[in-house]
């Protein structure tokens, strides 16, 4: 089977036509897929079944491999194929199941899955020979890595688990600040009437306490047990988490180090022909930084995918200082891209889609 997409086409390519690109040899998994691995947008990606834990992060760089950098940084490896623990603060490489032969049309971007970031755990994909994490370039022939660290809670890993998912575009996918507006005078992208769309739809914290009962979020306690990361709602939320409380001001001091899920302000969606990806606003308006996981599905929030709009979950730490977050401060904008052509099912329709409709929550690990 051949794959192929028009010389002047522009956007994210599909679930329909990710599973082409499969048939025609461009993925390559060393497995079939499994349930619900092709998302609207986006393939999620299996760890394989050996770790090696390393001295440090590091970018292979032009002409060479992971491979090699792995043999020169490793400490040890490890198998996966029972599963095995991922301390905090350590590195960790991990050889990927599927790998890639990109045409030179299609590039490739990866972001840690939804579950992922709300636990904590610091992943990237790297490929060989490149400059940037997350960025596989067209044409592209190779295999993919998954570097792993576990910044507050120490997790449970097993070969086929899923941290990871890539998206694949072609052209120039990003509307620009008129298709923007255009779009959101017809399907009302933010739930507010003075929306600021400059460079994507900006989103704001929520220290209210009026969409929770008195409460803002979460804090991730510390020297907890160890999250099995394929273990749906198999944990008590206070043995891992302390719910925050609003303050009368609006405020919240996050400290340095520790780790926070809270909620924006604004509700969002993502009609049917689009996707979107949560960029940070601006590293100079704060020591602190927003959101690990950035794909934003098509049907993420849209009332014909069971939503009525949906708040972002905010995976918030802060940098080197103590920094005062106030109700309502911009931290972080959707900006969305055009897809190449519908997805066959939406987030939320018929694939296990965790957070639709979603307000503040926690991961799916966690008992409601």
């Amino acid at each position: 089977m051949t794959f192929t997409v028009a010389a002047d086409a522009n956007g994210i390519l599909p679930d329909r036509m990710i599973a082409a690109m499969a048939e025609a040899g461009l993925i390559l998994p060393a497995y079939d897929f499994v349930e619900s691995q092709i998302q609207p947008a986006s393939l999620d990606l299996r760890l394989g079944d050996i770790a090696y834990r390393v001295r440090a992060s590091f970018l292979p760089g032009p002409g060479a491999t992971v491979a090699e950098r792995i043999d020169e940084l490793k400490l040890h490896e490890f198998s996966l194929a029972d599963g095995a623990v991922l301390e905090t603060n350590c590195v960790y490489i991990v050889p990927l199941l599927e790998s890639l032969a990109l045409p030179p049309e299609i590039v490739a971007a990866a972001n840690p899955k939804s579950s992922t970031g709300r636990l904590d755990v610091f992943t990237r994909v790297i490929a060989d020979g490149t400059r940037r994490f997350d960025m596989i370039g067209a044409g592209y022939h190779g295999p993919l890595y998954a570097e792993i660290s576990p910044k507050t809670f120490p997790v449970l890993v097993r070969e086929g688990s899923r941290l990871s998912q890539v998206r694949f575009r072609t052209g120039d996918a990003i509307l620009n600040a008129d298709a923007l507006e255009s779009l959101h005078a017809v399907e009302r992208l933010v739930d507010i009437d003075d929306a600021d769309l400059t460079g994507g739809v900006a989103v704001s914290v929520d220290l209210s306490g009026e969409k929770g009962n008195g409460f803002v979020g979460y804090r991730a306690k510390r020297h907890t047990g160890v999250v099995d990361v394929d273990r749906r709602s198999g944990y008590a939320v206070e043995d891992f988490w302390e719910p925050i409380s609003a303050r009368p001001d609006g405020s919240l001091i996050l400290d340095p180090g520790e780790f926070y899920i809270l909620a924006s302000k604004e509700a969002v969606q993502v009609p049917p022909d689009y996707a979107a990806e949560m960029v940070p606003f601006d590293p100079l308006v704060g020591e602190f930084r927003v959101h690990y996981a950035g794909f934003f599905d098509p049907g993420f929030g849209y009332a014909g995918a069971g939503g009525l709009g949906s708040r972002a979950v905010l995976e918030v730490r802060s940098r080197e200082v103590p920094f005062i977050l106030e109700h309502g401060q911009i931290v972080g904008r959707l900006v969305y891209e055009k897809m190449l052509s519908r997805p066959d099912a939406m987030y939320g329709q018929r694939i296990g889609s965790n957070y639709q409709a979603q307000g503040l929550k926690l991961s799916k690990h966690f008992r409601v």
